[in-house]
């Protein structure tokens, strides 16, 4: 009996995750494929052809002989698609690397530090949540607009003569995303150099090492989970982003984000706009999927 209840209760707890996948992944992913393969219609819902329950197997059957790929055959014949795909991902890959560049320092200074006050560093990097992220990005126009306060002071120091231009550039758009997603870097990072045994430098330096080497031969290699964990934790939003390009970045800015609004809300073009989600997605899940993979076989090994 308790072996039952048991064999019942486990069951439960993997169904929970998997109806949460169930309803508000799979389920989403399906309608926005669905609307993917139709046609734009001045109507409402914009898109034809739209399933009649009531006309039974005959509507199913003409629902279906309705449906087709052409949208995502347009994406293919306009460069414009493939160049926001192109910029995105760049953008999202340097300013990943940027974040990491950041944090990793942020992060072992944090894992160094006495355990005290360890719990109060981990705050001041969570306490940016606090803030709307609307907000915190309407901050940096203040910051990086000609008259804004980073120009003030570099004027006032002398180290420059004149206003830098860095709002509405590319420039912009890195210092937005990294600050936005630097948390989502460090706490990872955080987390895998936290536990990391200290006796494991203190042997690699009475073997010789630097204290350099013994970071660079022991420390960096036991953090890579973190790494890699921090690496999509910033990768996969920022590919997709859109209100950081949109406020900070100008109208050379182009990010995919920024493409699929356009399509959705200003063109009204609901299945093209949704031929590209699902190729962003496809664009973020496949590369993930094959790389999880390789590294479950080298671990296997």
């Amino acid at each position: 009996m308790v072996r039952l209840v048991n064999g019942i209760f486990n069951r439960l707890v993997i169904a929970v995750p998997f109806g949460w996948l169930l309803i508000f992944f799979l389920v989403p992913f399906f309608i926005v494929f669905r609307i993917s393969l139709s046609q734009t219609a001045i109507a409402m819902p914009p898109y034809t052809p739209v399933f009649d329950i009531a006309a039974g197997w005959e509507g199913l059957k003409d629902f279906l002989n309705q449906l087709s790929f052409d949208n995502f055959l347009y994406l293919t014949q306009d460069s414009l698609y493939l160049k926001a795909y192109i910029s995105s991902v760049t953008i999202a890959f340097f300013s990943t690397l940027l974040t990491l560049l950041v944090g990793y320092p942020i992060a072992y200074a944090m894992a160094q530090a006495p355990r005290t006050i360890r719990p109060t560093l981990l705050m001041l990097v969570i306490l940016p949540f606090w803030t709307s992220f609307l907000i915190r990005v309407y901050a940096w126009i203040a910051i990086l607009k000609p008259e804004g306060f980073l120009n003030q002071i570099l004027l006032y120091l002398g180290l420059i003569h004149e206003p830098l231009i860095i709002l509405n550039t590319n420039v912009a758009v890195y210092i937005g995303i990294v600050y936005s997603y630097l948390p989502f870097m460090v706490l990872p990072l955080y987390s895998a150099l936290e536990k990391l045994d200290g006796t494991l430098i203190e042997a690699a330096e009475d073997l010789g090492c630097t204290r350099f080497q013994a970071f660079w031969k022991v420390t960096f290699p036991l953090s890579l989970p973190g790494v890699i964990a921090g690496f999509l934790l910033v990768f996969i939003p920022a590919t997709g982003e859109f209100v950081i390009p949109d406020l900070l970045g100008g109208s050379e800015t182009l990010m995919i984000g920024k493409t699929l609004w356009a399509e959705f809300f200003s063109n009204r073009d609901w299945p093209v706009s949704s031929a590209v989600a699902i190729v962003l997605l496809l664009v973020l899940v496949i590369p993930i999927a094959l790389f999880q993979n390789a590294q479950a076989k080298a671990q296997g090994e």
